[in-house]
């Protein structure tokens, strides 16, 4: 059988190696993630997955976070909502 996920809304943020507040922000820190360098430990249940620059992290639907690859994030998602930072 083939399966479709269903059209469902996510906030997502992109992981850049420095845009630390941001994230520690988005992830409610250091409950979900902390960081050690330019690498995001994403807590994951048991086990931490290390985030490289570049990964976008998804909050999905019942609240939990999960990383996507950027390649893969651009394959699956559309932006419904940019959000603008003051420059």
């Amino acid at each position: 059988m083939k399966y479709r996920k269903r059209p469902v809304e996510v906030e997502a943020l992109r992981w850049t190696g420095a845009n630390y507040a941001d994230m520690e922000t988005f992830l409610e820190s250091p409950r979900n993630g902390f960081f050690f360098g330019d690498k995001l430990h994403l807590l994951m249940g048991v086990n931490d997955v290390v985030c490289l620059p570049g990964t976008w992290i998804v909050k999905g639907a019942t609240g939990g976070y999960h990383p996507v690859p950027g390649p893969v994030f651009d394959q699956v998602y559309d932006a419904t909502e940019v959000m603008h930072h003051p420059v």
